[in-house]
């Protein structure tokens, strides 16, 4: 299971870290922040593998004791089907333990500090994605048009349009700039340019060559705002299910999606067990075969994707009918009541009576006669 959860991490994380390489290589993010938005997103799909990890290393385990004829032994010597399954209910057990342990901190904890990280960076004007050849809007009505960017914050053919005042305009040229980090923000320094204000009420234009200039950007550099509105993932258990968002002007039209993921993360960890005793109902089920357990293998992969794309369309619909959200409870209880049921003691009783002989005649007699 550590491997199977390693791997498919690996590979994940990969094709997730690639969204900030363009961070990296257009915003001069340093590579440590990169580092550490990457790892900030490893817990969201580490909480997705986990379940199908312990299924996986499940099937593959007890594949390999049937084919291997182990199960059989193990049956000769008075082993009950649930008594085989106790190694593989004690690793979901502790897989769903895991699962919780995340989704009540350190996923939250995890999404939080991205959204900070990422909105600080969006926020500061010198790792902010200029495009060579297109126009920039920033949030400050600040237009740039860079021809080249070069490193250490130079750029050449910059054209920028000061709208913060919509009676008189600025226009700035300059064939050299530079992005400069001071106490105050970010400053954008132009060097050999001219600067063209227009006076919209007599439609004056004013003319003015310099050999250096300084812009104030006016952005909020690295900081974050007093009153965010935090998405659900961002969010604790009990800020999930605070009775304030209903009336909340930031939360109360999206109340029931909160609720909805509130109710998400405690029946979601469970997946892991529910995965578990329906692959084990499956391949413990029945006698054995020298064909192999494809057909096992394959109707247990099949059961736990159909059940985990019903537990998606779940959520989906409590998020928008919060009266549905006891079916995505229905939706975990339903495979560990089947898979209990199929491998307790009942199951072994009907196995039993249906594995006895009738009985035959009397040989005594038969003789005699």
């Amino acid at each position: 299971m550590i491997f199977v959860t390693v791997v498919l991490s690996f590979v994940i994380w990969l094709t997730q870290s690639l969204r900030f390489v363009d961070m990296v290589v257009n915003r001069g993010l340093p590579i440590t922040d990169f580092l550490w938005l990457a790892m900030l997103i490893t817990p969201r799909f580490i909480t997705l593998i986990l379940p199908f990890a312990c299924v996986i290393a499940t099937i593959y385990v007890y594949n390999r004791l049937i084919a291997d004829r182990e199960l059989i032994v193990l049956r000769a010597a008075g082993f009950s089907n649930l008594r085989l399954a106790r190694p593989a209910i004690r690793l979901a057990l502790v897989t769903a333990l895991a699962a919780y342990v995340m989704n009540i901190y350190l996923l939250p904890v995890s999404f939080r500090e991205f959204a900070d990280l990422r909105y600080s960076i969006n926020s500061d004007y010198s790792t902010m994605l200029l495009q060579e050849g297109s126009f920039n809007t920033l949030p400050s009505r600040i237009t740039i048009f860079v021809r080249e960017r070069r490193g250490a914050g130079v750029l050449n053919g910059i054209l920028v349009h000061d709208g913060r005042d919509p009676d008189e305009p600025v226009t700035y040229l300059a064939n050299e700039g530079r992005l400069v980090s001071t106490d105050s923000g970010p400053r954008l320094v132009l060097i050999d340019g001219n600067r063209q204000q227009i006076n919209r009420k007599d439609g004056s234009i004013s003319f003015l060559q310099f050999e250096k200039q300084t812009i104030d950007v006016n952005l909020a550099s690295g900081t974050i705002p007093a009153r965010r509105k935090r998405k659900p993932e961002e969010m604790f258990m009990w800020e999930l299910f605070d009775p304030g968002l209903r009336t909340d002007e930031f939360y109360g039209k999206i109340y029931e999606r909160y609720r909805a993921e509130g109710h998400s993360r405690i029946v979601s960890p469970a997946l892991s067990l529910g995965f578990v005793l329906m692959a084990l109902a499956i391949l413990l089920s029945g006698d054995f075969s020298r064909r192999g357990q494809n057909r096992r293998i394959f109707s247990a992969a099949l059961l736990v994707v159909l059940f985990y794309s019903t537990s998606i369309a779940a959520f989906n619909l409590s998020s928008d009918n919060i009266g549905l959200i006891p079916v995505l409870y229905a939706n975990v209880t339903l495979p560990i009541l089947f898979g209990f049921i199929a491998i307790g003691p009942a199951a072994r009783r009907k196995r039993v009576r249906k594995g006895r002989r009738p009985p035959g005649p009397d040989l005594g007699a038969v003789a005699g006669r």
